[in-house]
C-alpha cells in the first residue's frame, strides 16, 4: 500500500516540571484535559479525531481482509451458544446467547423440574447503548431478588439495581457509583458492597437494606490508607461475609457473621508488610493460604476464636505454587502450578496426601469452574491447551472420573491433528530459563523463514496461560506461528517469578521479551523482522520497552491501551489508581532512586530518534486504568521523534474505556482490524 496519507501532528506547549533536581519537559502534557474524567477540551477532542480520521484513512484498504478475518473469527463461534447449567440451591442457572446477539441472556430453572426463567436480559439493557458492560451479579440464597450492577460508558462507575426475580420489577434501590462484589446476608435482608470514592478508590465496605435509602447504608469498614483497595465476598459455606483490604504486596482480611453484619468484625491478623493472605472457614476452622514463610505460598489453619494462632497445614513447596484453597463440606481443593502448569488438588479433613487431578495432556490450563454450594460431591473443572478448546468437566469425587459435559463448538470446523505445540525453555542473557509456549501449524518451516506472533504481559503476578483461541486460527492458517513468552513479572512459574520482575527487577521483564524473540531465531522459527509482538495494559508498557531497546527485531508492533506514560502517572496521586501502584513500580514521588528507575524505562520518557517499526497504538476515552491520554502522548511523541517512515496508528475509542469495545461482535470487529494490521505488515496478506 503506497501513498499513505499525511499524518496528524500534534502541537507543542511548553510545560516543564522538577523532581529530585531533574527537569522533565513534556511538551504534549496538553493532551491531558484537565476536567478528566469529563473529556471537553476542544483541542484535545479534534486531535483525537485526527489521529482517528487518519486511522480509518490507512486501515481502509484493509477492510476487506479485515472483513475476512471476522468473518472466519465470527464463524468458530456458536451463536447460540449456552453454558452448562449448574445447580445453586433451588434452582438450575445458566447463561445464553441469541443468534446474532451480542450480550449473554441470563436463566434458571427450577431443580425439581419447570418453566425457565429469564432472570437478566443483557440485550434489552445494552439495547441503544454504545458499550455494555455487566458487573457485580448476585442471587439472593432464597432466589428471590437478584442484585446486579453495570457499566454503560466504560468508565467503570457500576450502578447496582435489584430486582425481584418473582415479580420481575425492581425494587426503587439504585446505587451509582458502586465497584465491587455484591454479597447478600443470610436473611437475604441487605447486602454488603463497596462504593468507589471520588478518586474511583474503593475504601469502604457498606451494608444495604432492602427498602431502604442508599444514603443510609451503613458504613462497615473503612480504609485510611489510599493505596489499598477494599473488597467484600464470602466464604465457600456463606457463613462468613469476607471483607478484605490490601494492595499489591499486603492484605488484611475480617470476618463478617452473614446473619449478623453488623456484629463486630474479626481481624484474622493485622497486615504486615509483604504478607499476604486470604481466608476459608470450615466447621468454624480457618484456612489461610498465605506467603508468610515462603514466596510460593503455604497452608495453615487457626481456630475462629484465636484467627492469629497459624498452625501449618500444607507446608511450602520449592516446586510448587499454592494459587489458591477452596473449602467444600467433606474435602478442600488446593490449585496451583507446578513448572508452570496448572494443578488441582483434592484434600480430605482428616488428613493424608492430596489427590491430584490428572490431566491428558503435557501442557494445558485448568481450573475449578462453577462450583457454587458448599456440599458437593461433583465438581465443576474448566480445561484447554494451545490445541485443544474449552472443555467442560465435571469430576466425580467418589471415582476420580472425569466427565466430559461440554466441548467448545467450532462450527467451521476445526482440526486438532493440523497443529503442533510446544512448551520450550529459553535461556535469558542472566542465564534464567524462561518458558516459551508456541503453536503453529504442522508444516511450520523450521529454517528461520518463518513469520511468527509473540505475546506476553509480564507484571502484577499475572500469569498468561497458554490457552485456545479460535482467533489466533486465523494466523496459524496463513502459515504464523503464535507464541508466549511467560516471562519474570508475572507469576508463572511462582510468586518469585513476580517479583523478580517488578521495581528494581524491572528490566528482567524486558529483557526476558527480548531474549525469548532472539531464542525463537536461534532456534528456526523466525528471523529479524519476522516478529509480530502485541501487548495490552501494562503489557503495552512492555511493547513500549523492547521498542525502544530492540526496535529491529519486530515487523509489527499492537499495543491497546499501553501503561507507557510511567513516570508521570506513578508522580501524580490523583489520580484513581496511583498510590497502589507503588508497591509495583515504586513510589518517584518521595524516593529519588524509583524516580530514577523509571525515568530509566518508561517508554514515553526513552522515545529516541531512531527507526522504529509500524505501530498500532489504542486507547479509550473513558478508560479509568490507562488514561486516554498516555497512548495519545506516546503516538505524538513517536511521531515527531522517530525517523523513518513507517505506519504509526492511535486510535481511540471515544465511547468505551479499558476493554475496548463491548459485546461479542464489536470486539471481535476490533481484533480483526489489528489482526488484518498484523498480517499486512508480516507481509502474509496485502491491502486491496
Amino acid at each position: 500500500m503506497t501513498d499513505l496519507p499525511r499524518p496528524p501532528v500534534a502541537a507543542t506547549r511548553p510545560h516543564s516540571f522538577e523532581r529530585h533536581g531533574v527537569t522533565i519537559e513534556d511538551p504534549w502534557n496538553w493532551l491531558r484535559d484537565p476536567g478528566y474524567p469529563n473529556v471537553t477540551d476542544e483541542a484535545v477532542l479534534a486531535y483525537l479525531e485526527e489521529e482517528n480520521a487518519y486511522y480509518e484513512a490507512v486501515m481502509k484498504p484493509l477492510k476487506p481482509l479485515a472483513d475476512t478475518l471476522f468473518k472466519e473469527m465470527r464463524g468458530r463461534i456458536k451463536e447460540d451458544d449456552a453454558t452448562v447449567p449448574q445447580k445453586d440451591g433451588d434452582w438450575l442457572y445458566w447463561t445464553d446467547h441469541e443468534t446474532g446477539g451480542e450480550y449473554r441472556r441470563w436463566w434458571r430453572r427450577p431443580v425439581g423440574g419447570g418453566e425457565d426463567q429469564l432472570i437478566l436480559d443483557e440485550p434489552a439493557l445494552a439495547a441503544g447503548k454504545e458499550y455494555f458492560s455487566l458487573g457485580g451479579f448476585s442471587v439472593s440464597n432464597n432466589g428471590r431478588w437478584l442484585a446486579y450492577a453495570y457499566d454503560d460508558t466504560g468508565s467503570e462507575r457500576f450502578l447496582l439495581k435489584v430486582k425481584d426475580l418473582e415479580t420481575g420489577e425492581h425494587l426503587p434501590d439504585e446505587i451509582p457509583g458502586m465497584l465491587s462484589d455484591i454479597v447478600w446476608t443470610s436473611d437475604d435482608k441487605g447486602f454488603l458492597y463497596g462504593l468507589a470514592n471520588e478518586q474511583w478508590r474503593t475504601d469502604n465496605a457498606r451494608y444495604h437494606r432492602l427498602g431502604s435509602d442508599p444514603a443510609e447504608d451503613i458504613e462497615l469498614y473503612k480504609e485510611a490508607d489510599e493505596g489499598y483497595r477494599v473488597g467484600v465476598g464470602e466464604t465457600q459455606s456463606r457463613k462468613w461475609i469476607v471483607v478484605s483490604t490490601g494492595d499489591h504486596v499486603t492484605s488484611e482480611v475480617r470476618l463478617l457473621p452473614a446473619d449478623d453484619p453488623l456484629a463486630e468484625p474479626i481481624l484474622v491478623a493485622p497486615r504486615k508488610p509483604g504478607r499476604e493472605y486470604d481466608v476459608e472457614e470450615h466447621d468454624g476452622m480457618l484456612f489461610i493460604h498465605t506467603n508468610d514463610t515462603h514466596t510460593n505460598f503455604r497452608l495453615v489453619t487457626a481456630n475462629l476464636d484465636a484467627p492469629g494462632e497459624w498452625q501449618e497445614r500444607i507446608a511450602p513447596s520449592p516446586h510448587f505454587y499454592m494459587t489458591g484453597v477452596t473449602t467444600f463440606a467433606d474435602f478442600f481443593i488446593v490449585e496451583g502450578r507446578e513448572d508452570g502448569l496448572d494443578q488441582i488438588e483434592l484434600h480430605r479433613y482428616d488428613g493424608g496426601a492430596g489427590q491430584r487431578i490428572a490431566f491428558p495432556e503435557a501442557s494445558y490450563v485448568a481450573s475449578l469452574g462453577d462450583n457454587p454450594e458448599y456440599a458437593m460431591d461433583v465438581l465443576r473443572i474448566g480445561y484447554e491447551s494451545m490445541v485443544t478448546p474449552g472443555t467442560v468437566y465435571d469430576y466425580h469425587v467418589a471415582t476420580g472420573e472425569l466427565e466430559v459435559r461440554k466441548v467448545q463448538v467450532i462450527p467451521s470446523g476445526y482440526d486438532a491433528s493440523k497443529y503442533a505445540t510446544e512448551r520450550l525453555k529459553i535461556t535469558a542473557r542472566d542465564g534464567t530459563e524462561v518458558p516459551c509456549s508456541i503453536v503453529y501449524p504442522k508444516d511450520f518451516p523450521r529454517d528461520g523463514t518463518g513469520k511468527l506472533y509473540l505475546y506476553a504481559y509480564g507484571a502484577y503476578g499475572y500469569a498468561i496461560p497458554p490457552g485456545f483461541s479460535t482467533a489466533r486460527m486465523s494466523f496459524l492458517d496463513r502459515g504464523v506461528a503464535f507464541a508466549i513468552a511467560h516471562i519474570r513479572g508475572g507469576d508463572d512459574l511462582g510468586q518469585q517469578w513476580y517479583l523478580d520482575g517488578k521495581l528494581e527487577k524491572r528490566a528482567n521483564t524486558f529483557n526476558d521479551f527480548v531474549d525469548v524473540a532472539k531464542g525463537l531465531i536461534e532456534r528456526g522459527f523466525t528471523h529479524k523482522g519476522g516478529i509480530a509482538i502485541a501487548g495490552r495494559s501494562a503489557g503495552g508498557e512492555l511493547m513500549g520497552a523492547v521498542v525502544n531497546s530492540d526496535p529491529e527485531l519486530w515487523a509489527a508492533v499492537v499495543a491497546d491501551v499501553p501503561f507507557v506514560d510511567v513516570l508521570n502517572t506513578m508522580l501524580d496521586d490523583s489520580l484513581p489508581l496511583t498510590p497502589g501502584e507503588w508497591p509495583e513500580w515504586g513510589n518517584p514521588i518521595t524516593d529519588a532512586q524509583a524516580f530514577e528507575l523509571i525515568r530509566g524505562y518508561s517508554p514515553y520518557d526513552n522515545v529516541r530518534p531512531q527507526a522504529y517499526p509500524p505501530m498500532f497504538i489504542s486507547g479509550g476515552l473513558n478508560d479509568p486504568r490507562v488514561t486516554y491520554w498516555e497512548p495519545a502522548k506516546w503516538a505524538a511523541k513517536l511521531r515527531a521523534t522517530k525517523t523513518d517512515d513507517n505506519v504509526l496508528l492511535l486510535k481511540t475509542n471515544m465511547g468505551a474505556g479499558h476493554g475496548g469495545k463491548s459485546g461479542r461482535w464489536e470486539s471481535l470487529h476490533e481484533a480483526a482490524e489489528e489482526n488484518a494490521f498484523i498480517l499486512w505488515q508480516l507481509g502474509v496478506a496485502q491491502p486491496e
